[in-house]
């Protein structure tokens, strides 16, 4: 899927894949993560190979958040804290705050203690996203993958995401998917992918300038009817 695709992410920047359906992106992501693993070639981070940590290591360090986001069945507190044990409650609510959840979950009848349902049943997608975005930042991981994760609620929730992810984006190597292309517009740099190679790369504004692909997808996204 990917040919001669080299890509270095520094500390601390972000970057978006953009493109059609099928270019790789996705591709891309599940290598990171190592649900899939390269056929030649390799994935360093901080200079080592990651076939050659431990997948624990890995998973520490490692926060997805994907398009349908996965909730446990218990309460939203425990989905919060889910594999950090003795997490306490301020710690809790603190992430919930800084994705913007702290409100929504406040609305509830029962607060932080609400279930949530198998897989996240009783809440609106729209807010197991944000759920899983409390998640990650009390995580604190290094590397931070977002794949498609606006792309199933409204405009007005989409907003309020994206303000949680601005949050879990901050300190951290940040690789966000995104068909929406609203979702992308402030990244460091955005990569445009087709057929597994990078054609376009370069800033929101940059790319606009240079009036090729990226130019093409955002006029068509944002087009008056």
């Amino acid at each position: 899927v990917l040919e001669g695709f080299d890509l270095e992410i520094r500390s601390n920047k972000s970057i978006a894949l953009v493109g059609a359906t099928g270019g790789g992106k996705s591709t891309i992501a599940n290598i990171l993560c190592r649900f899939y693993e390269p056929t030649s070639g390799g994935v360093y981070i901080n200079g080592v190979e990651y076939r050659r940590r431990s997948l624990h290591w890995l998973r520490s360090n490692l926060g997805v958040v994907l398009q349908v986001p996965h909730l446990f069945a218990g309460t939203i507190r425990q989905n919060i804290a889910y594999g950090r044990k003795g997490t306490g409650s301020s710690a809790v609510e603190d992430a919930a705050r800084q994705v913007d959840a702290h409100e929504f979950i406040m609305g509830l009848e029962r607060g932080y203690d609400t279930e949530v349902g198998e897989g996240g049943s009783l809440l609106s997608t729209g807010q197991r996203q944000l759920v899983s975005l409390a998640r990650a930042v009390l995580a604190d991981p290094q590397i931070f993958v977002m794949d498609e994760a606006t792309s199933s609620v409204d405009t007005e929730t989409e907003q309020q995401i994206q303000r949680g992810i601005e949050a879990v984006l901050e300190g951290r190597i940040s690789v966000i998917i995104a068909h929406r292309l609203s979702t992308v517009r402030h990244a460091d740099r955005i990569l445009v992918v087709d057929r597994g190679r990078i054609i376009e790369s370069g800033t929101h504004e940059g790319l606009l300038e240079a009036r090729g692909r990226y130019f093409h997808l955002y006029t068509r996204q944002f087009a008056t009817p």
